[in-house]
């Protein structure tokens, strides 16, 4: 089964460790084990939430020496808020209706 793009990010942003992942990254590259120390799980776990992250486009991984670190990528987290962005709309003219009610 072929699962689009916009669901392939959307299901790797559904989970608060992965998010927690990416805001972190948001700070600069980090390796698996400095984005593993805020987490009571093993280094496999995290490793298994990057590989989540980077199938969807939202980290990429490179490796120098024995190190292997993580960046953020941005452009998916575009496309995601692009498709959100005419949510956004909608919602604020249906507050805007019940505000004025």
């Amino acid at each position: 089964m072929t699962t689009d793009r916009l669901s392939i990010i959307f299901a790797a942003l559904a989970d608060p460790t992965r998010r927690a992942i990416l805001a972190r990254l948001a700070e600069g590259d980090a390796t698996v084990s400095q984005l593993a120390e805020p987490f009571a799980i093993s280094l496999p776990a995290i490793s298994r939430h990057l590989k989540v992250l980077e199938n969807a486009g939202l980290i990429s991984r490179s490796r120098s020496a024995q190190w292997r670190s993580s960046s953020l990528r941005a452009e998916p987290l575009r496309e995601a808020t692009a498709w959100m962005e005419g949510y956004r709309r909608f919602w604020d003219v249906t507050f805007a209706r019940l505000d004025a009610s």
